[in-house]
C-alpha cells in the first residue's frame, strides 16, 4: 500500500488503464486541435444557432422534468413493491438506453404517428398530431432519458437503510409521509444525479428526434441536429457545435462528481 492508503496498482493494469483513457482523450483531442477557434466569436450571432440552442434547453428541461415526475414512482415501484415480474419491467424500463436511436424513433412513431396505436384516435378524434412537433422532440427526450433517472434512483432506494422509515411507521407516520419525509431526502443526491445525467442524454439526443419529429427551423432542429446539418455543408462550423455540446457535457459531468460520491457515501451509511 502506498502513503495515504491508496493500493499500487501493477503496471499491466496502469498501461491498459492508460490506454483506456487515451481512447476516451482522443476523440475529444481531436476536437480541440482541429476546432477553428478564430471563428467562434459569429458562431452565436447566427440566428439559426440561437434558435436552436433556446429549443434544446427548453426542450430538454422540459424533458427532464417529465422524466423525475414520472420516473420517481417507477424507480420507487421497481425497488420496493415486489410485484411479480419486476425483471421484466425494469428491462422494458431500460430498454430504449440500449436501442439504436433510429429503433426508438420508429417505434415512437409507430405508437403516436397520425396512423398509430395512440396516435390515430388522437389524430382521428381529436385532431391532435404528434410528431413533427416540439412536443415530439420532448417525447423523444424522455423516452430515450428517462431510463436514466430510474436506474439511479432505483439503486439508490434499495441501498437505504430500512430502519428510519420502519420507525416512522410504528411511530403512526401515513406512508405517504415516511415517503415524503424520510425517503425523498435520503435519495435526494441520487434524485439530483438521475436528473442531471437526464437533461444531458436529452440534450444530446438526436436519432429518436429526427426520425420521430423531424428537423424544422425553430420547431424540431435541436442543437444535435444542427451539428449534423452543418457537417454536410460547413465542417468548420460543425466542429465548434459539437465542441459547445462537449464543453456542456463534460461541465456537467465534472460539477456532479461531488453529488455522486455523496449518494455513494449516503448509501453506504
Amino acid at each position: 500500500m502506498s502513503r495515504g492508503g491508496a493500493e499500487r496498482p501493477p503496471w499491466p493494469v496502469v498501461a491498459l488503464a492508460a490506454v483506456g483513457l487515451a481512447f476516451f482523450a482522443l476523440p475529444f483531442a481531436g476536437l480541440l486541435v482541429k476546432a477553428p477557434w478564430r471563428s467562434v466569436g459569429g458562431l452565436f450571432g447566427d440566428t439559426t444557432v440561437q434558435s436552436a440552442l433556446r429549443l434544446s434547453l427548453m426542450t430538454s428541461i422540459i424533458a427532464t422534468a417529465v422524466s423525475v415526475a414520472l420516473g420517481l414512482p417507477v424507480a420507487w415501484l421497481l425497488a420496493r413493491s415486489g410485484l411479480p415480474g419486476t425483471r421484466w419491467l425494469r428491462a422494458l424500463c431500460t430498454l430504449s438506453m440500449v436501442l439504436p436511436p433510429v429503433v426508438a424513433g420508429v417505434a415512437l412513431f409507430l405508437a403516436l404517428g397520425r396512423r398509430g396505436l395512440v396516435g390515430g384516435p388522437l389524430y382521428d378524434h381529436f385532431g391532435i398530431v404528434v410528431p413533427f412537433s416540439s412536443a415530439a422532440v420532448v417525447i423523444a427526450q424522455v423516452f430515450v432519458a428517462m431510463p436514466f433517472f430510474i436506474l439511479t434512483v432505483e439503486a439508490a432506494i434499495r441501498s437505504l437503510d430500512p430502519a428510519p422509515e420502519e420507525a416512522a411507521s410504528t411511530l403512526g407516520g401515513s406512508s405517504w409521509f415516511v415517503f415524503t419525509r424520510i425517503t425523498l431526502p435520503a435519495v435526494r443526491p441520487a434524485m439530483v444525479s438521475g436528473a442531471v445525467l437526464t437533461w444531458a442524454r436529452a440534450l444530446g439526443e438526436f436519432g429518436a428526434t429526427i426520425t420521430f419529429a423531424g428537423s424544422f427551423p425553430g420547431t424540431t432542429r435541436t442543437m444535435p441536429l444542427v451539428t449534423y446539418l452543418a457537417l454536410e455543408t460547413n465542417p468548420d462550423r460543425a466542429v465548434l457545435l459539437a465542441m459547445v455540446l462537449v464543453a456542456i457535457s463534460f461541465g456537467v459531468l465534472v460539477s456532479l462528481r461531488g453529488t455522486w460520491l455523496g449518494a455513494i457515501g449516503s448509501q453506504r451509511r
